[in-house]
């Protein structure tokens, strides 16, 4: 008996043969195509827009769900931070948050709040009076119970520091 013959004999086989590229050919299903799918109703271009305006509005005034009020996100952290944008820098019509003045937010369970900051220099003419009118602003704040402003000059600002709409405000970008 040859070799090819033991192989035929033989049921026990390790492997399947593929089938031929013509016996039992499968059609594909076809393709799904943005064209096939149904039209909405037509809507003008105005009305599309307004849309997709009141889905962006929407997704933007969505508050997260769960966030503690002193976390970032949370509304005593967002509160405080809506009381320094409408701090403004003397001798640069923008606020200080905008600005990049302003570091760092904490707000610690007891609703402390710890404002770290820097100015744009050290010799800025409000020095003296900004971290207390900061102080006075935040601790005036539903739910505060006391405020502290650390001023730090390291990092120093530059204006890389600046928000992009504080930077389309000074005609910058």
């Amino acid at each position: 008996m040859s070799n090819h013959e033991d192989m035929t004999q033989n049921d026990d086989k390790d492997f399947v043969a593929a089938p031929s590229p013509t016996e039992n050919v499968v059609e594909k299903p076809p393709r799904a195509r943005v064209s096939d799918a149904p039209l909405p109703e037509e809507e003008t271009a105005g009305e599309k827009l307004e849309r997709k305006r009141d889905y962006l509005e929407g997704f933007l005034q969505k508050k997260p769900e769960g966030v503690p009020a002193g976390e970032p996100g949370g509304e005593l952290h967002q509160s405080v931070i809506d009381a320094l944008k409408d701090i403004y820098d003397p001798e640069i019509p923008v606020n200080i948050y905008d600005l990049g003045l302003i570091y760092n937010v904490e707000v610690a369970e007891d609703a402390d709040v710890k404002v770290t900051m820097t100015l744009t220099t050290p010799h800025c003419p409000v020095a003296e009076t900004m971290p207390n009118e900061i102080e006075m602003r935040v601790m005036g704040l539903p739910g505060v119970r006391d405020a502290e402003v650390v001023v730090k000059w390291d990092p120093p600002w530059d204006p890389s520091k600046m928000s992009d709409e504080a930077r389309l405000e000074l005609g910058m970008l």
